[in-house]
């Protein structure tokens, strides 16, 4: 078995500590003015596949999962509660000890949450400073193990988070989220599991990108993209980020080069498996040695291929990730299923999209139209969601926005 320890001084503190409850192990901070705050190693909402042994967050014993990127593994994630600081802080430094026996993996990300928007998570290195993209006083870490079909128990352990302010550079939210054009295919695999866990349905609702970074929760759309096509009659999809793939699990090729976890010397917005079909990049193979048969960027659910953009192959889509940049937003507060993306502000108005649940929307201005009673109440208000595409406010979760 692998296991990685932290340095001598996060040792003593541990040692220290031993005796004391979980939630309150804590390491001195560094960011003048700022107190120690505990982390609790306790799996919280959002969480899958884990369990806890004492002071380690352990993969659990659910079946090999497959998923968008077709590795066939066993995984966990395990979230952990939000941690407050007194003050604000532009990086942390996360510590923590992990084993991988038997070619596992084990990983701690983290995100802040900046301008009332959790960002994207970022892997987090241990007891190596952090940036968060913005000065924030509300941090989450995540965990993630994964291992080979059987065998392995992969484990994090003694997870410490400090302030700092010594740090270089980190991601930063844009003023406009960034939008690429990228080679979409259809997932399918009903009845098949998520990276986060969820179950996949007949016609479900979400999409798959290459890199944990912008994986939402099971049921969550804080990571959302918008999705529309590139021919024919211009039709929009709002999905989640429920999976990881197509090809890579470590491709975040919306970021920077600065800020790209791999493949740091390929444009921003491409990905790494279309530079290996196109360009013969990495020697035409992706991360994991495969030879890429096509430039897929992004994974569709069969609701959302076949169903909201009327897709009968697979295609070039323009693609937004919304939580990289600012702007109007609103949530999809339905219980199962998808909301229809209107032509007019009206439920008469022709379907030009669908929405799937608790995505999250673009909103850039709201109009009067029909009267529609939702889960949010009555109301004649339709939030204008992209040029010619509306959807009734009362089944989304926002504020008050300019007429249009």
């Amino acid at each position: 078995m692998r296991i990685t320890r932290r340095s001598a001084a996060a040792l003593c503190v541990a040692a220290a500590l031993a005796a004391a409850p979980l939630a309150a192990a804590v390491l001195p901070s560094t960011a003048a003015g700022t107190d120690p705050i505990g982390v609790a190693t306790r799996p919280a909402e959002g969480s899958t596949n884990v369990t806890v042994d004492g002071s380690r967050i352990i993969l659990g014993d659910a079946p090999v999962r497959m998923g968008s990127a077709e590795i066939k593994q066993r995984s966990g994630i395990g979230n952990l509660d939000p941690v407050r600081f007194p003050a604000a802080t532009s990086a942390v430094v996360v510590d923590y000890t992990t084993g991988t026996p038997d070619g596992s993996t084990a990983e701690v990300d983290v995100r802040a949450l900046v301008r009332d928007r959790w960002s994207e998570w970022t892997p987090a290195k241990a007891g190596t400073p952090t940036a968060l993209p913005g000065a924030s006083d509300q941090v989450q870490l995540r965990i993630i193990v994964a291992a080979p079909a059987t065998g392995a128990k992969p484990w994090v352990g003694d997870v410490r988070v400090q302030p700092t302010d010594k740090v270089a550079t980190g991601l930063k939210v844009q003023a406009a989220p960034l939008k690429s054009r990228v080679y979409a295919t259809r997932e399918g695999l009903v009845g098949g599991t998520t990276a986060n866990g969820h179950v996949i349905v007949s016609r479900d609702h979400f999409v798959a990108l290459p890199s944990r970074r912008g994986l939402a929760n099971n049921g969550s759309g804080n990571y959302s993209v918008k999705v529309c096509t590139t021919t024919g009659t211009l039709r929009c999809a709002f999905e989640p980020v429920w999976d990881v793939g197509p090809w890579n699990t470590k491709d975040d090729y919306w970021n920077p080069s600065a800020t790209r976890e791999m493949w740091k010397d390929l444009p921003q917005g491409k990905p790494e498996s279309q530079a290996a079909y196109q360009d013969g990049y990495n020697g035409g193979k992706d991360g994991f040695g495969r030879t890429v048969a096509n430039p897929a960027g992004i994974d569709l659910a069969d609701g959302t291929f076949w169903d909201a953009l009327k897709l009968t192959n697979n295609a070039w889509v323009d693609t937004t990730y919304l939580w990289t940049g600012d702007g109007g937003r609103g949530t999809v507060s339905i219980t199962s299923g998808y909301l229809n993306v209107r032509s007019t502000a009206s439920s008469t108005g022709a379907v030009v999209g669908m929405a799937g649940k608790s995505a999250q929307v673009t909103v850039e201005c709201q109009v009067t139209g029909q009267s529609v009673t939702g889960s949010q109440g009555t109301s004649n208000i339709w939030l204008r969601v992209h040029a010619g595409m509306y959807v009734a406010k009362a089944w989304i979760n926002a504020g008050s926005f300019g007429a249009c």
